[in-house]
């Protein structure tokens, strides 16, 4: 099969197109012929030689959500069959023409999506699903802050928020951003970078606060999201892209009983994850069908093109996501 791998640690031009085995598959999982792969910033960090894969997953091959046909099924399974049109969340492996799941990370592609569409979901439904709902324990009539609310995380979290009668607002790094997280569904979209967010919120909410903040950022963040939390909020970490070492007042979350909380999905176990595929298909995939909720691609590449696409990526440029198209590798 044709692959994308990583060369060696470095810049996106270490990505190349070369041939690797197509993938075994066990018992317990599917094959899967991959059409489509979504981009996500994991992706970049193990490019640079900074997420190592966890064991069994390609250690040279990125990706961790795709969608495609099922073309072989492993004996234990029972629910998918060969030609079923699914996409999945996987521990690596996704830049590929093929790739093995196991069978509970995988989902139906609803019938009103595209191959692109649905391989922009997995990764970051998956993530929102478990950080903001599961470990943040959002609740309908509560209010989410989502940071990088034009990030492929932050287009998610604010439909899936404001779907399930939540009040969401956003951070974003320029004014055509702000506008596109608003028209998604956010109350209010605030420019971090003309802005302090947390006076922002302090002014929105009439100083009660926000219930749960889902923060990629990190670093110098870390105190106005306390400060910005109301009594018994929760805040969430799935990344720290400004540092991970930081001071803060631990009188404040003592004062307002504050939760902090974070996780890191790649390498927790299949029934954990197949358990959110489950809620999911359960509470958000009618939304898809309905169109309540939208992938939003900002742009796809042929999979060959996939050091442009890491290039886009690093920019930051993008609203939503960035997708790989193994149906037009031009190579």
């Amino acid at each position: 099969m044709k692959a994308i791998v990583i060369t060696q640690p470095g810049a996106p031009e270490v990505l190349h197109l070369a041939e690797r085995p197509k993938p075994i598959f066990t018992a317990d999982e599917v094959l899967v012929k991959v059409a489509a792969a979504g981009i996500n910033r994991p992706d970049i960090f193990q490019r640079k030689g900074n997420y190592p894969p966890p064991a069994g997953a390609p250690q040279d091959i990125a990706g961790l959500e795709i969608a495609g046909t099922v073309v072989e099924v492993g004996t234990n399974i029972t629910r998918w069959k060969v030609g079923d049109k699914v996409c999945a969340l996987v521990m690596g492996g996704g830049y590929a023409e093929y790739c093995n799941v196991p069978a509970g990370q995988c989902l139906p592609i609803p019938e009103n999506l595209s191959f692109i569409e649905a391989a922009s979901l997995p990764e970051t439904f998956f993530t929102v699903w478990n950080n903001v709902f599961d470990r943040g324990h959002l609740q309908k009539g509560e209010s989410l802050l989502v940071h990088g609310g034009s990030s492929g995380i932050g287009v998610a979290a604010i439909q899936m928020a404001k779907a399930l009668g939540c009040t969401v607002y956003a951070t974003a790094g320029n004014d055509e951003k702000c506008k596109f997280c608003e028209e998604l569904g956010a109350a209010k979209a605030i420019n971090y970078k003309t802005e302090n967010f947390a006076d922002v919120i302090k002014q929105l909410t009439h100083n009660k606060g926000i219930d749960v903040i889902l923060d990629m950022i990190g670093g110098d963040y870390t105190a106005p999201n306390l400060q910005s939390l109301a009594d018994d909020g929760r805040l969430v970490f799935i990344n720290t892209m400004k540092g991970k070492d930081v001071n803060i007042d631990l009188s404040v979350v003592m004062r307002k009983r504050l939760t902090i909380t974070g996780s890191m999905l790649r390498s927790r176990e299949i029934s954990f994850k197949a358990a959110i595929a489950q809620n999911l298909e359960k509470n958000i995939w009618p939304l898809l069908k309905s169109g309540e909720i939208k992938p939003i691609i900002y742009k796809v590449f042929p999979a060959d093109q996939a050091a442009a696409a890491h290039q886009l990526m690093e920019s930051s440029e993008h609203i939503g996501k960035i997708v790989l198209d193994f149906e037009q590798i031009k190579a």
